[in-house]
């Protein structure tokens, strides 16, 4: 478990990248354009860089730190990776058709991990012809900062399987947390229909969203209110997770905002794009 091939660089996936070679291992970075490649370069050696400023390690540290980082649109490294971990785009045809082309390229010892946030492993392993070597490893955000890694198996996911992802996390500095495969696991099933129930206080104006968040701020210590933090990671995102969520379990408690809907439409996706709950454009 010492080659990681990470594909999909955008803010989860240049994450990973960042934390996997901080901790020692070989990563290749793997995206469909240079651009965001030359951009999550950025990202990671800027957020290396504070460390450096704050006299956490040293120049020298941070330069071998991006070194062991290979930023390319090459699929040469999945025939070397120990572990493969996906960071692609919220969508199950996506992933399934990924897992699909994992499952050719791959040794056949390879574990292939997803980073879903909501989307059945079970599904995505089905795709494959070794569900057992499937497995979630849904990284929190940001993935340098936040210690969570929650671990998820599908049906068929063996308990070799599991063991080496959760030695994987420990050794990548976080703390595994194991859940079974249902819609939106722990996290999501647990904090989208907060995030949900905060949007439909401001659709039927109870309260501002400065006055929603600073409630759960104050009142539940929160560090983030609700509202900020759908907007930080990204209101299509959240969008998706409860459609996954309502779909899922038949459920119309997890039925999105309409406020939320609309918002999403009209491309207010919250800071990468400008505007959601918040205005950030000034």
């Amino acid at each position: 478990m010492e080659k990681i091939v990470v594909i999909g660089a955008g803010t989860m996936g240049n994450g990973i990248a960042h934390t996997a070679a901080a901790s020692g291992f070989d990563v290749a970075l793997i995206d469909v354009g240079d651009e965001v490649l030359a951009r999550a370069m950025k990202t990671i050696s800027s957020n290396l860089q504070r460390g450096v400023d704050k006299g956490k390690m040293t120049a020298e540290e941070k330069d071998a730190i991006v070194a062991r980082i290979d930023a390319t649109t090459s699929d040469d490294a999945l025939g070397r990776a120990d572990v493969v971990v996906e960071a692609i785009v919220e969508d199950v045809a996506a992933k399934v058709a990924l897992f699909r082309k994992l499952d050719r390229v791959t040794k056949p010892e390879c574990l292939l991990a997803s980073n879903t946030s909501s989307i059945s492993i079970t599904k995505i392993a089905a795709a494959t012809k070794r569900p057992d070597k499937v497995i979630g490893m849904h990284f929190m955000n940001p993935v340098p900062v936040m210690t969570l890694v929650e671990v998820i198996r599908g049906i068929a996911t063996s308990d070799e399987t599991y063991a080496k992802t959760e030695d994987l996390a420990r050794r990548m500095g976080k703390t595994p947390i194991e859940a079974n495969d249902y819609p939106g696991f722990v996290a999501n099933r647990v904090l989208m229909p907060m995030i949900n129930e905060a949007a439909f206080a401001l659709y039927e104006g109870v309260a501002t969203a400065e006055a929603i968040d600073g409630v759960m701020k104050l009142g539940m210590n929160h560090p983030m209110g609700p509202l900020t933090l759908a907007d930080f990671i990204g209101l299509d995102v959240c969008l998706a997770i409860l459609r996954v969520l309502e779909e899922g379990f038949g459920d119309p408690k997890y039925r999105p905002c309409p406020l939320l809907v609309k918002m999403v439409d009209a491309g207010w996706l919250g800071r990468k794009s400008g505007r959601g709950f918040y205005d950030y454009r000034k």
